[in-house]
């Protein structure tokens, strides 16, 4: 028998991430402020993103998790992946096209299109009698000024239990926000350097 030719078909995943890459940039051309970065994250970095999250396993219906700019889903799919049930997610995005998108590719979770740095009525509403388990943001937090950042972050915290993560990636050598600065702890991961560029995960807890 002959040597069988080397099949010649894209394999999907490859082409779901090119086609999330010319989103990303198509949307950061337009919107280089609100995007901070112009390609998603890697799966690698969602993955290292996920792992702070506490065990879902521990989790009841009441328990949600926060995604703050989702852009494509990638940190999304880590978390799934991590075993935090879709329905438990709650996704706020600032462009209309990845709402769409996250609407189709995450049908049980909550998408909610809105600004992550202002008060949201909306975000509110869903959180009200439920247990906020985490924070998940890939927020291009260096593009906003100090009092923006630590209300970010700050208030989320006081959201959340003590001891509940704030999950912020960053590809900066310096801290977006200073724990001191709200009353928080910082975990800091190695830098994850199959990420372009290399990018580390920062955990704030309340102290």
């Amino acid at each position: 028998m002959g040597t069988p030719e080397p099949r010649q078909i894209t394999p999907l995943r490859k082409r779901k991430k090119v086609s999330d890459e010319a989103r990303f940039f198509r949307g950061w051309l337009q919107r280089p402020l609100v995007m901070g970065a112009v390609s998603p994250s890697s799966r690698t970095l969602g993955r290292a993103m996920a792992a702070y999250v506490p065990d879902p396993a521990d989790f009841d219906t009441n328990s949600r998790v926060l995604e703050l700019g989702p852009g494509t889903g990638v940190v999304t799919q880590s978390l799934i992946e991590r075993g935090v049930p879709e329905a438990a997610l709650v996704l706020v995005e600032y462009a209309p096209e990845f709402c769409v998108l996250l609407r189709a590719r995450f049908p049980a979770a909550l998408v909610i299109q809105g600004d992550a740095y202002e008060p949201n009525a909306a975000v509110t509403r869903a959180m009200e009698g439920k247990c906020l388990e985490a924070v998940v943001s890939s927020l291009p937090l260096f593009t906003k000024p100090d009092a923006k950042r630590e209300r970010v972050i700050g208030g989320s915290l006081a959201r959340m239990a003590r001891g509940a993560p704030f999950i912020q990636f960053s590809y900066a050598l310096t801290m977006p926000v200073k724990p001191e600065r709200i009353g928080a702890e910082l975990l800091t991961s190695p830098w994850i350097k199959r990420n372009l560029p290399p990018a580390r995960v920062l955990v704030y807890r309340s102290a």
